[in-house]
Order: structure tokens, then sequence, then C-alpha cells
């Protein structure tokens, strides 16, 4: 059974992976072998997402994140909650963010 996410979680990036930008392009990068499915090592980010992966840096919870993006981009809470969250469940799910502190 998944657990939910919980708003008042911490999130930063794994220590098993490096993020670059190359040729125009935000990558994740796999550091350590099994961390991601073989035809999906590298993960590209778009605009969006690197916004995001940016602000996953293990200080703020997932909450003040959503309201910082809100405001940012002048966008219903809901729907950046929305994104956040389904980003954030497929960088756990890559074992490429991981849970700094449970809310």
């Amino acid at each position: 059974m998944e657990k939910k996410l919980v708003l008042e979680s911490i999130f930063a990036p794994s220590e098993d992976v490096v993020a670059r930008e190359i040729q125009g392009e935000f990558l994740i990068i796999p550091i350590t072998s099994g961390i991601a499915e073989s035809d999906e090592e590298i993960f590209t980010l778009n605009e969006t997402a690197r916004v995001v992966w940016n602000n996953l840096d293990g200080k703020r919870t997932l909450r003040a994140l959503i309201d910082k993006l809100s405001v940012e981009f002048d966008s219903p809470a809901a729907e950046i909650e929305n994104e956040v969250c389904g980003f954030t469940e497929e960088l756990l799910k890559r074992k490429m963010l991981i849970e700094v502190k449970r809310g």
C-alpha cells in the first residue's frame, strides 16, 4: 500500500542523483544503479518541473512550496497542489527524491 503524501512533509533530492543542464535541457541523472527503470534512467524536466525540483530543497514543506508557487505563477493553489504532488510522487517512485521530514 502506497503512503499518501502529507503536505507538511519536507523532501529533498536523493544523493543518488545529479541534476544538470545539458544543451538547454534540464536532466536528473542517476549515479547509482537500480535507481530508475532501465529504459528511463535519465529524467528530463520541463520548465515547470524544473522550478518545483529547485524548490524541493529539504527546507520547506510541500504546503509552503505550493503556496509560494501559487503566488509566483498567479495560479489557484489546488491546481499547483495537483502538479506538485504528482511530480513529487513520481520522483519518490523513481527514488530520485527522499523524504527529509514527515509532517
